[in-house]
């Protein structure tokens, strides 16, 4: 991986424009929430839409662009992301406000938790599953993020979104392409503001809602560990936490890694686990799950960057 410093320099003044904050080997250990990773090359963090656009324009094709959240459900591993890594700021995209009667407006790096409070203000129904996803509207528009019955998909009106070239697009919710977790939409585009279409309600039915969300989540979920959120996608038929304790890795360790006592569809970190062992761990439930069920667990959780020399992990293949 290249230098971040040396790859600044050789962009030079093709980014002289840029509004934003640009950062050379930036820690991503300190983004994501299982608190392991190596560092993006580059970490840029634009001003506002316009800037992304016009960084993305005048950046080469030949550099590569990831994108990340607020890293809830986010495995960098350990020898980082090369070329760009774009994080879109609270500050420039971070804002949450009502549209006429029923519809709400969100920046993509609004925290899911803050539309469903913004909804509750506004007494618009139909968003209290977001209180319990420990996420951002962005990575909930990308893998169409539910809880408690309800999924993204049943509240998006629109989502503007910027391509690898920095045009500006807006799509409409058949353009989203939406099945369980996952969007059709181009791997490329970066989701900055949506529109979402709720129901006028009662604060008070809203509020306990949301406090059924929360007490379940606090009930069945490490929510107080270093974890990612779910590990896996529920797979036809069935639950993947029920299948990984049929496999008997209920509490599997692989160094600091765990997968968790209490829900064992999801990863811990119990204070040493690195990046390898963490996915170490998921190829591992992956495999013993497919020889005690037959089934081919599917990722949930994003992950990105290179393995350090000799770290590599075998990805398990049904």
């Amino acid at each position: 991986m290249m230098d971040g410093q040396a790859l600044l320099a050789r962009l030079g003044d093709r980014l002289a424009g840029v509004r934003g904050r640009l950062t050379a080997g930036a820690g991503l250990d300190k983004v994501t929430w299982f608190r392991v990773g190596g560092p993006a090359e580059i970490l840029f963090q634009p001003a506002d839409e316009e800037d992304l656009s016009a960084f993305l324009e005048a950046l080469p094709e030949e550099v590569p662009v990831t994108t990340v959240g607020i890293g809830s459900n986010l495995l960098v591993r350990e020898a980082g992301i090369p070329g760009v890594t774009i994080r879109l700021s609270a500050k420039g995209f971070g804002a949450v406000e009502r549209v006429g009667d029923t519809q709400l407006r969100a920046g993509t790096a609004a925290p899911d938790k803050r539309v469903a409070a913004a909804a509750l203000e506004a007494e618009l129904a139909g968003f209290h599953f977001y209180h319990g996803i420990p996420g951002s509207i962005g990575g909930a528009l990308r893998m169409n993020a539910g809880a408690n019955g309800v999924e993204t998909a049943e509240r998006v009106v629109e989502v503007r979104a910027v391509d690898r070239s920095g045009r500006v697009h807006v799509l409409s919710r058949a353009d989203l392409g939406y099945s369980y977790r996952h969007s059709a939409a181009s791997p490329d585009l970066i989701f900055t503001a949506a529109l979402f279409e709720g129901a006028k309600g009662e604060a008070a039915a809203i509020r306990q809602a949301m406090d059924e969300v929360q007490h379940h989540r606090e009930t069945v979920q490490p929510v107080r560990e270093k974890t990612g959120g779910s590990t896996f996608k529920n797979p036809a038929g069935t639950s993947a936490w029920k299948e990984i304790d049929r496999a008997g890795c209920r509490g599997l360790t692989v160094g600091g890694a765990q997968m968790s006592p209490l829900h064992c569809n999801f990863m811990i970190n119990t204070g040493t686990a690195t990046g390898f062992d963490l996915e170490t761990l998921g190829e591992t439930v992956r495999e013993r799950v497919h020889d005690t069920s037959g089934i081919a667990l599917d990722w949930e959780i994003k992950r990105f960057g290179r393995f350090a020399p000799g770290r590599a992990v075998n990805a398990f293949e049904a």
